[in-house]
């Protein structure tokens, strides 16, 4: 019985292992493409990510950066200058309201004396109905109203059929433990 046991977290251990694999050497990027492959510069160590790559006048983007034990400037045409404190791997910038929708704009990174450069890609903002190109983005000013999202879980469909249906199942598996706990238990006394 033992054995069963033993193999069985073997071939476990064995899944996570082969299954973990790929995505680990994904994450690793080989040897001289940089961590992630976001980044266009020419280091190997070095690694700026931008996410999203694409967004609206006045959205945030998340600005990472791998390989860098120092405090790290990030500089772009379409945004403040943004610092990475040392010992931090990201900070957040907001796009400018005034940016053109369809350019490309070149964001660089400086950690000590290497250098690395990633994309960002301005987009049209979403027209009517409030809606939003980039999920990170937040309109200015002040929504107008909450949102109508309804009465929720349990309130909007109230029946007292399946609540008495589900005290009793409830009920009933309790009794039944109960009874089987003090069965066992009168059997493990009189032995």
């Amino acid at each position: 019985m033992r054995a069963i046991r033993v193999a069985s977290a073997a071939l476990l251990g064995l899944s996570a292992l082969t299954l973990g694999a790929p995505a680990a050497v994904a994450y690793g990027g080989g040897e001289g493409e940089g961590e992630g492959g976001h980044g266009t510069g020419e280091s190997t160590h070095l690694s700026l990510g931008v996410m999203p790559e694409e967004v609206a006048p006045g959205g945030h983007v998340t600005l990472t950066v791998r390989g860098c034990e120092e405090t790290a400037r990030v500089t772009s045409g379409v945004f403040d200058t943004v610092t990475v404190p040392k010992g931090q791997k990201s900070a957040s910038a907001t796009v400018d309201w005034d940016a053109r929708p369809g350019a490309t704009y070149t964001v660089n990174l400086r950690c000590g004396h290497e250098t690395d450069q990633a994309e960002l890609t301005v987009i049209e903002r979403a027209q009517g109905g409030g809606g939003h190109t980039n999920p990170h983005e937040m309109p200015p000013g002040n929504p107008e109203h909450g949102v109508r999202a309804g009465f929720g879980g349990s309130i909007g469909g109230f029946d007292l059929k399946e609540i008495g249906l589900g005290t009793a199942l409830v009920t009933g598996s309790v009794g039944v433990a109960w009874y089987r706990a003090r069965r066992r238990a009168a059997a493990g006394t009189a032995a």
